[in-house]
């Protein structure tokens, strides 16, 4: 029986699952694909053939040449034959499981089949592995006969206490980096372009606002994507609240969210690498040795693996090159263990402040979340390291007010954390934007229009003026309606905000003409997926197309399988129904199938036979 016929019939009897890991595992694009016969001819491409083995580790890619080369020589052999050829080419012993599971392994990607615990190869897998030598890929002796590169040895203590020093800095200043962009996001997204990667300008304020430069930023907002902190709705970056309940949490906690997500989103085969080669993550040595192990396909992987271990290093998993104890323990022993120990390489959390007289906040050490969520929702954060520094200013006090604050539980508050006291400069900034809060008002108009849904009003004619002809502001399109009032086509909530990072002192009012207080509401919603996938669409369309209970779809895989045969030149067992019910063998090479009838010579009666299709029960290989 011919290779696509064979593998067509072996891919239409696996179930749907089955079948959609097969496909997605050896990336088959189901463009073209009418039939299960198409999808074979798909699997058995050299191109697609040469794609999959070069994703392959050396000793699988030496099981498949050893069942090649013994089924070339004795045919298809058995797992303990393989073993013992491999045992002999490599001088040592193979184990038996070893070889088990390579086989699955290669059988479970359709490059070889099983038959009566006897395997084969298929003729296109055979070819490409044949012609390796000629393109300089490795031959059989080569696969067998190459030792593995030595591992790097464990690291001297002082040496790991250093690299663990190196870590945690490095874990710190990327949980930092992060907070700044999630606060940053949260108050204004970031667009994103349709070609790709953030507008410079957002780039430009949110590198500003991280205090890194901007090829940074794009690495810091993938690594908060990954963590599910962030997300792209509408075309632009946003926070999401899963990212805003991050911000509540401890640094230790923090970095155990992005080292978790790190580690969940390993591959697998890069997760044992990276669990084999620990001591040699991120150095010269991995890249040596992932060179050796996937002889094929060693830039592949060196690709796949390069983020990773960029990542690692700016999260403090590494650092040098080197692991740090986390991340060993992330490695071996799962998030809880690296968990603990970041934490206690970590700087200690503060909760007390030293208010200054020019109105600065100095911050001795990391904050804990409730009083850096508190300080960050009245102040703006100056600088981000261990010793964090923010400002309080007319604007940060009104953003507090707008949010629910008075100047009672602001003063409170800032009373509570400092070890200084409150300035006499700072106290008197506080009252004095306490007092001039809502000079400017923002309402919805009652009769709203499709030209006018908000206005401004103030009793200051000469401040509502300054509004008017701010150029920051032009875009809201304002109409003056009399000396203290103006209206926009804009909803109320950007005409509050987008007055208020102006720095005015501008309040929300309802109906009543009360003060309301207003929080920046812009949580994305992490994307959920959508649409049809392509590879279920292709086998709900090869399932409609080629399932047997149809006499009409029957027939047509019937005349697949014999177009098959006739392309391959092999010959059949075709099993006839005769009228009397009896069923009779023909042994046929068949020539021709036209008109609803099959052509072919029956070379042990010397003649061609024409059998009507409807009469055929089945073909199988010749006897």
């Amino acid at each position: 029986m011919s290779d696509t016929l064979s593998l067509a019939t072996r891919l239409r009897a696996m179930d749907d699952t089955c079948l959609a890991v097969t496909v997605r595992a050896r990336d088959i694009h189901p463009a073209g694909i009418k039939d299960f016969f198409d999808l074979a001819e798909a699997f058995l491409d050299r191109a697609s053939v040469q794609q999959i083995l070069t994703r392959l580790d050396r000793e699988t890619l030496a099981v498949l040449s050893v069942i090649a080369q013994l089924t070339a020589e004795t045919g298809a052999p058995t797992a303990a034959e393989v073993a013992a050829r491999l045992s002999v080419l490599s001088a040592r012993e193979v184990s038996m499981a070893s070889i088990s599971d390579r086989i699955s392994a290669a059988a479970a990607l359709t490059l070889l089949e099983a038959e009566s615990n006897r395997f084969t190869a298929y003729g296109s897998v055979r070819d490409q592995l044949n012609s390796w030598p000629v393109f300089g890929l490795p031959s059989l002796a080569d696969l067998t006969e190459a030792s593995a590169p030595a591992a790097v040895g464990t690291l001297p203590d002082v040496d790991q206490r250093f690299i663990d020093r190196v870590g945690a800095e490095r874990a710190f200043a990327a949980i930092t980096g992060i907070t700044q962009l999630l606060v940053e996001l949260e108050r204004d997204p970031a667009r994103e372009l349709q070609k790709g990667g953030v507008a410079l300008p957002d780039s430009k304020r949110l590198a500003h606002a991280m205090s890194v430069d901007l090829e940074s930023v794009a690495i810091f907002l993938a690594v908060a994507h990954r963590a599910g902190l962030v997300a792209r709705e509408s075309g632009s970056w946003m926070i999401t609240e899963s990212g805003s309940g991050w911000l509540l949490r401890s640094t230790g906690a923090r970095w155990a969210t992005l080292g978790a997500a790190w580690f969940d989103r390993l591959p697998v085969d890069i997760r044992t690498l990276l669990g084999q080669r620990i001591h040699a993550l991120g150095a010269s040595g991995l890249h040596e040795y992932i060179n050796w192990l996937y002889p094929a396909g060693g830039e592949w992987m060196d690709e796949r693996i390069s983020a990773y271990t960029r990542d690692a290093e700016l999260l403090g998993i590494t650092a040098n090159q080197a692991p740090t104890g986390p991340g060993a323990l992330l490695l071996a022993d799962g998030i809880p263990a690296a968990e603990g120990a970041m934490t206690a390489l970590l700087p200690a959390e503060v909760e007390q402040v030293y208010l200054q007289h020019d109105l600065s906040v100095v911050a001795p050490g990391p904050l804990t979340p409730r009083v850096d969520a508190r300080l960050r929702s009245l102040a703006d954060v100056e600088s981000r390291a261990l010793a964090s520094s923010y400002r309080v200013s007319t604007s940060s006090v009104n953003r507090a007010m707008a949010a629910g604050e008075t100047a009672e539980s602001i003063l409170e508050f800032l009373g509570g954390i400092s070890l200084t006291g409150i300035p006499q400069p700072l106290n008197y900034l506080i009252g004095e934007a306490s007092s001039r809060y809502g000079q400017v008002r923002v309402g919805s108009l009652v009769d709203a229009r499709a030209d006018a849904r908000s206005y401004i009003r103030s009793d200051d004619e000469l401040l509502i003026g300054t509004i008017l002809v701010d150029q920051s502001l032009s875009s809201l399109g304002f109409e003056r309606t009399s000396e203290t009032h103006a209206e926009s086509r804009f909803p109320l909530d950007v005409i509050f905000w987008s007055v208020s990072d102006a720095r005015y002192p501008i309040a929300a009012e309802d109906a009543r003409g009360e003060i309301v207080a207003l929080r920046r509401q812009r949580h994305a919603k992490l994307a959920s997926a959508s649409g049809v996938d392509s590879v279920d669409a292709l086998i709900e369309r090869l399932r409609l197309g080629g399932e047997p209970q149809e006499e009409e779809a029957s027939q047509a895989w019937l005349v697949r399988q014999l177009d098959a045969a006739i392309k391959a030149k092999i010959p059949l067992t075709v099993s006839v129904t005769m009228p009397n019910g009896t069923l009779v063998d023909y042994q046929l090479e068949p020539t021709s199938v036209a008109a609803g009838r099959l052509r072919g010579r029956d070379n042990r009666a010397a003649i061609e036979r024409t059998l009507p299709l409807s009469r055929i029960a089945g073909i199988s290989p010749p006897k």
